[in-house]
């Protein structure tokens, strides 16, 4: 069954077949991520509320989920999180029941598979770190890790993802990267449904959408 967005504020249409679910690896800075917004359903994470707005925004940190309700940003009724008695207004947000405990990424794309979109494309699901470094678009930002400091561990991240592809084998899933990234044994061939997309073949699929 499809989650619905509230009421408030629904302006963006909802499609159905093409889902963009994006991480916040710095792969992701190829992208023109507002151009995605009109070509399917788009899935943010976190602080992605600060460069555009996506039709859904989810957030499991609960430092992340206060950032946006105290933005103004959650009154638009698009923001996704886990119950937690750390969360200053619950009007403003919706609530998965039951949820999974996992972190924003791999629970983004559960959700846009849950969805039922037939094709997901992933971005910025790196998974490594950048030379031993901490891997985001928005470190060095409030409620982020310094770019100095160490990778984080992604193994959780990893195995949360191997089991949405395992749930939903009849979901497309397309992990797009960069050139010599980094592709984990548990996503390799054994998943049919599981391509990993190279930027530019990504770039060809849907022309205009990625940073030239």
């Amino acid at each position: 069954m499809e989650h619905q967005l509230s009421k408030k504020n629904k302006t963006k249409s909802v499609h159905k077949d093409i889902a963009f679910v994006l991480g916040n690896g710095k792969s992701r800075l190829h992208v023109n991520c507002e151009s995605l917004l009109d070509i399917g359903t788009v899935y943010g994470c976190n602080a992605q509320y600060r460069e555009f707005d996506p039709h859904y925004i989810v957030a499991v940190d609960v430092k992340m989920v206060n950032e946006l309700i105290d933005s103004g940003y959650a009154n638009k009724g698009t923001v996704w999180t886990n119950p937690n008695k750390g969360i200053k207004d619950r009007q403003k947000i919706n609530l998965f029941n039951p949820h999974k405990g996992w972190s924003s990424g791999p629970t983004a794309l559960w959700f846009a598979a849950k969805n039922g979109h037939k094709n997901i494309y992933i971005h910025g699901f790196d998974y490594q770190g950048l030379q031993g470094k901490f891997n985001n678009v928005y470190a060095d930002t409030h409620n982020y890790k310094k770019s100095t400091d160490s990778a984080t561990f992604f193994g959780n991240w990893l195995s949360q993802t191997e089991k949405v592809i395992k749930e939903f084998p009849h979901t497309q899933f397309h992990r797009v990267i960069t050139s010599g990234a980094y592709i984990p044994d548990k996503l390799g061939p054994q998943y049919s449904n599981l391509k990993h997309l190279s930027i530019e073949e990504f770039g060809k699929t849907f022309e205009g959408t990625i940073y030239q």
